[in-house]
C-alpha cells in the first residue's frame, strides 16, 4: 500500500502498486490526459512506471521543463519510425535531443533528398493521428544484440556491443518500430505534433572521419503551435541574418580553401574591425591597462611549463626551426607572465593590468569551422590582471563595471551571467577557493547582477564568471569571461615582493569582454542584420546627385563631412535617383543625402535614412551635428 506524496505536500494512498498514470488519474481525468511522464523520488520516469513503495511523485506535463525534453526525445523516435516506413532499407543509428530539437542519423546508401523531408513529415503526422502507445520492454544485452541483428539493424547491434556489460537494456516499442533507449517517453504518439523537420546533413558514424558517412535529419519540436511558430520565425530570421551571407552581400570578408578558418577582411569589413578594436583600446587605456604585444611563435617548452601542451596539444599548430620545436600561440596568458617576470615586482605595482589584441591560432577541426563564429586564426581582446588575493574582489567589481558599459555601447541590454565554482579535480586548498568564490559572488551581488551558479564547472585552476549576450531574436552568445588562476603564475615563476619583504605569487585574473573580435563582429552583424549602428557603419552616409548639375555641390558637401572625420561615399553615377537610393539602401548605408537643383539653391541636402524615413532638408552643419550625435550614441537604445 504505497503512500504517494505530491509536490504540494498532500498524500494519496493506494491499495496496490500504482503507476504514474494511475496517480494522475486519481488526481483528475484532465491531468491524466495531459500527463507525459513523472518524477519519482527525483528520477524522471515513464507514465507507465510502477511504484510499489512510498515515494515523492510529481506529474510532468507540457508546462514542465522536463516535458519538452520528453516530447523531443519521443519525436526523434517518431522520425525514425517514419523514415523506416517510407524508406524500409534505411538503418537507424542514434537520435539524441539537442538545443531546440533533435536529430537522427541514418545509414541509407541512396541518400535523402530535400524533397524527402516532406514525405517523412507526412508519415510522422500520420503516426501521431494513430496515437500509437510507447511500451518499454527489457532485454538482456545478448538478447538485444540478437534482436537487432535479426532485423538487419547492424548499427544498433554495434551500439549495444559498445555498452559496458549490463544485466538488462531497455527498448521502446511503438507499432512495428522498436528502438534502444533509456527513456522516458510520452504515453502515446498523440502527444506529439508540434514539430518540423528542418534540414539534412552528413555525419560520420561515431563521429570518426575514417568511418562511413551517414545521413542526419534535423528537426525541432515544441509543446505548442505558438512556440513552434515563434521558433520557426526566429530560424528564418537567423537565416536572413547569417553573417556569412551578409558578409558577401556587403563585401565585408571572405574565406577560401587555401586558408581554411582564416579571414580575408575586405575594406568595409576591416573598417568595422578597426573601429571595434580602437574603441576597446580607448576603454582599456582609460581603465589603466597597459597594452602589450607578444610573439605569435613561441618555443614549445613554455607551453609545456604552463600546462597548455598537455591539454591543448591537438589544437596547437606546431612548427620547427634549427632543431627546436615551436608552437603558434593558441592563447596569450603564458606570454603575459613572461612580461610580468621582467624585473622584480613589488606589491606597490599591483594590481598590474596587461592587455593585448593577441593574434591566436587553434587547429580546429574543419567540420567545426563556421564563418567568423569558429575560426582557426583570431584576435582576442585579452587581458590579465596580476593582483594580490585581497585585491580580487575590487578588480572583479571594476571589471564588471567596464564590461557592462561596453556591452551597452554595442547595444546589448540582456546579459546572462553564470558563476562556475570549484570542480572535483582542482588545484589549491579549500580556503583559497572559498576566498576566490566569495570574492566573485560578492562582486556580482554588489553590482546587483543576477546570476546562475554552476557548481563544479569552474576551471581546475580557479572559479570563473561567464557572460553571454542575448541578441534581438533571443539567441544567446557566450562572449566575456573572468577567470581566477592561482596556478599558472606559480608554474611560470611569477613573484612579487610583499609588504613584509617575502616573495609571494600573484593571483592572475584572465578576462575578456568581447572574446574573439572575429566572432564578436559576426554576432554584431547578425544582431543588426548588417544595419550597423552609425559609429560602426563602414560608410556612414552617401551623397547622391540627381543630375550632373549638382556634382560640384555634392563634392563640396562630401568633402566637408569627410574633413570632420565622417566616412562618406559619393555617388555621381549617371543613373536614376531611385536606382541609386535602392542600391545604397540594400548596402545598409545609414544616411542617404540627395542633392537636386532645389538643394543647390538653398544650400541644403535632403536626408533619408536606410529605413526609408525622410528627415527633410538640412544644412551641412545641421546634418554634421545630427551625425555626430548618432556616432556618440553608439549602439545604445532609447532606454539605455
Amino acid at each position: 500500500m504505497p503512500i504517494i506524496t505530491l509536490p504540494d505536500g498532500s498524500k494519496r494512498q493506494f491499495e496496490r502498486p500504482a503507476t504514474v498514470m494511475d496517480i494522475a488519474t486519481d488526481i483528475g481525468p484532465g491531468l491524466a490526459k495531459a500527463t507525459l511522464a513523472g518524477v519519482v523520488d527525483g528520477q524522471v520516469v515513464d507514465a507507465s512506471f510502477e511504484i510499489a513503495d512510498d515515494a515523492d511523485v510529481r506529474i510532468i506535463t507540457v508546462k514542465d521543463e522536463e516535458g519538452l525534453e520528453v516530447i523531443r526525445h519521443s519525436t526523434a523516435h517518431l522520425l525514425a519510425q517514419a523514415v523506416q516506413r517510407v524508406f524500409p532499407e534505411a538503418q537507424v543509428t542514434i537520435g539524441p535531443v539537442i538545443d531546440n530539437g533533435f536529430y537522427y542519423d541514418f545509414a541509407y546508401e541512396p541518400g535523402f533528398k530535400p524533397d524527402d523531408l516532406d514525405k517523412i513529415d507526412n508519415e510522422m503526422r500520420s503516426l501521431v493521428k494513430q496515437a500509437l502507445p510507447l511500451k518499454r520492454i527489457v532485454k538482456s544485452r545478448a538478447e538485444a544484440i540478437e534482436y537487432f541483428r535479426q532485423k538487419g539493424e547492424e548499427y544498433k547491434a554495434q551500439i549495444i556491443e559498445s555498452i559496458p556489460e549490463a544485466d538488462e537494456l531497455s527498448l521502446y516499442e511503438q507499432g512495428e518500430f522498436t528502438d534502444l533507449c533509456r527513456g522516458p517517453h510520452v504515453p502515446n504518439t498523440s502527444h506529439l505534433g508540434q514539430f518540423k523537420l528542418t534540414k539534412l546533413a552528413g555525419a560520420y558514424w561515431r563521429g570518426d572521419s575514417n568511418n562511413e558517412m551517414l545521413q542526419r535529419v534535423y528537426g525541432t519540436a515544441w509543446t505548442s503551435k505558438k512556440e513552434l511558430n515563434t521558433y520557426l520565425h526566429n530560424l528564418e530570421e537567423a537565416e536572413k541574418r547569417d553573417h556569412r551571407r551578409i558578409g558577401r552581400q556587403l563585401d565585408l570578408f571572405h574565406f577560401q580553401e587555401e586558408a581554411p578558418g582564416m579571414v580575408f577582411w575586405h575594406d568595409h569589413g576591416w573598417i568595422i574591425y578597426t573601429e571595434v578594436q580602437n574603441y576597446i583600446r580607448k576603454r582599456l587605456r582609460k581603465a589603466r591597462y597597459q597594452e602589450v604585444n607578444t610573439p605569435e611563435i613561441v618555443d614549445l617548452s613554455l607551453w609545456q611549463k604552463s600546462g597548455h601542451a598537455d591539454k591543448f596539444m591537438e589544437n596547437m599548430f606546431i612548427t620547427g626551426s634549427e632543431e627546436r620545436t615551436f608552437a603558434i600561440k593558441p592563447m596569450n596568458c603564458p606570454c603575459h607572465v613572461q612580461i610580468f617576470n621582467q624585473g622584480l615586482r613589488s606589491y606597490r605595482d599591483l594590481p598590474l593590468r596587461m592587455a593585448e589584441f593577441g593574434s591566436c591560432h587553434r587547429n580546429e577541426a574543419s567540420g567545426a569551422l563556421h564563418g567568423l563564429m569558429r575560426v582557426r586564426g583570431f584576435t582576442q581582446d585579452d587581458a590579465h590582471i596580476f593582483c594580490t588575493a585581497e585585491q580580487i574582489q575590487g578588480e572583479a567589481s571594476t571589471f564588471l563595471e567596464l564590461l557592462y558599459s561596453v556591452y551597452r555601447d554595442f547595444g546589448f541590454e540582456e546579459v546572462v551571467v553564470e558563476l562556475s565554482t570549484r570542480p572535483e579535480n582542482r588545484i589549491g586548498g579549500d580556503a583559497l577557493w572559498d576566498q576566490a568564490e566569495n570574492a566573485l559572488a560578492t562582486a556580482l551581488e554588489g553590482a546587483g547582477i543576477d546570476y546562475k551558479e554552476n557548481p563544479g564547472d569552474g576551471a581546475f585552476y580557479g572559479p570563473k564568471i561567464d557572460f553571454s549576450l542575448k541578441d534581438t531574436i533571443g539567441r544567446v552568445w557566450q562572449c566575456g569571461t573572468l577567470q581566477l588562476d592561482f596556478i599558472m603564475p606559480q608554474r611560470l615563476g611569477a613573484e612579487y615582493v610583499a609588504e613584509d619583504g617575502s616573495r609571494q605569487t600573484p593571483v592572475m585574473l584572465h578576462r575578456a569582454i568581447l572574446g574573439s573580435l572575429e566572432r564578436f563582429i559576426g554576432i554584431l552583424i547578425e544582431n543588426y542584420a548588417g544595419k550597423m549602428p552609425v559609429w560602426l557603419a563602414p560608410v556612414q552616409a552617401v551623397v547622391l546627385n540627381i543630375t550632373d548639375r549638382q556634382d560640384k555641390k555634392c563634392k563640396e558637401f562630401a568633402e566637408s563631412l569627410e574633413n570632420q572625420g565622417f566616412r562618406i561615399d559619393l555617388d555621381l553615377r549617371n543613373e536614376k535617383i531611385g536606382f541609386k537610393i535602392r542600391h545604397h539602401t540594400l548596402s545598409r548605408v545609414p544616411y542617404l543625402l540627395v542633392i537636386g537643383d532645389r538643394e543647390v539653391e538653398e544650400g541644403t541636402v535632403a536626408v533619408r535614412t536606410r529605413e526609408g524615413e525622410n528627415l527633410g532638408s538640412m544644412e551641412v552643419e545641421a546634418f554634421a551635428q545630427h551625425l555626430q550625435n548618432e556616432v556618440a550614441r553608439r549602439g545604445k537604445t532609447d532606454n539605455q
